[in-house]
């Protein structure tokens, strides 16, 4: 089997400079250029049978750029959003800063209305083990989400500790290609980019 974990392209969030998370922003001109210069570049060297996307609106913009390039169909998956970031979606760098500072607590519990790290987690295992047992060896996946998501599958693909504190970079519309044969895991690329957009 092989999965293509693809993070969306660029969002006005970006843009803006202002933290995402669960606020809902769609995706630049930039964004849609990046989104379709992957997507083009996807359906010449894949045959993805299916693609599976978050259902926050720059995930789906970039999902269905993806879909019209390859005609493959869309699955929305509710646990491909990203973290749920609570009271500082939306809020600058700065004025999440200065409202909530960062507080360290366990991983089972959060501040600010936010999800757990242990949950943010959860939901990478469970949509990893969706994906792995609910489609056959030969087959090839797009998986549309998030930088933090993304995060959060390499290290239950990975098979990393809940304290693990390896860092996976994302950017616009970046590409990941892992490869699983029987038991044998295998990253192929991280973060492929292509120029432009």
């Amino acid at each position: 089997m092989r999965l293509l974990l693809i993070r969306h392209g660029e969002s006005e969030a970006d843009r803006l400079r202002v933290h995402e998370g669960r606020a809902d922003y769609p995706l630049t001109a930039r964004g849609r250029a990046q989104a379709q210069v992957m997507s083009e570049y996807l359906r010449e060297h894949y045959a993805i049978g299916r693609i599976y996307h978050s259902p926050l609106r720059r995930a789906v913009e970039t999902a269905q750029i993806l879909a019209g390039a390859t005609g493959a169909p869309l699955i929305v998956e509710q646990d491909l959003m990203e973290f749920d970031n609570g009271l500082i979606r939306g809020l600058t760098f700065q004025e999440a800063d200065e409202r909530y500072p960062k507080l360290s607590v366990p991983l089972h519990t959060s501040v600010y209305e936010q999800e757990s790290m242990l949950m943010f987690r959860y939901r990478a295992e469970y949509m990893l083990s969706k994906l792995l047992t609910e489609n056959e060896q030969g087959d090839t996946l797009a998986v549309v989400t998030h930088g933090g998501m993304i995060q959060q599958m390499y290290c239950a693909f990975l098979k990393f500790p809940m304290n693990s504190e390896m860092s996976f970079v994302t950017g616009d519309a970046g590409l990941h290609e892992w490869l699983i044969v029987e038991d044998s895991r295998c990253v192929v690329r991280a973060n492929y980019q292509l120029g432009g957009a």
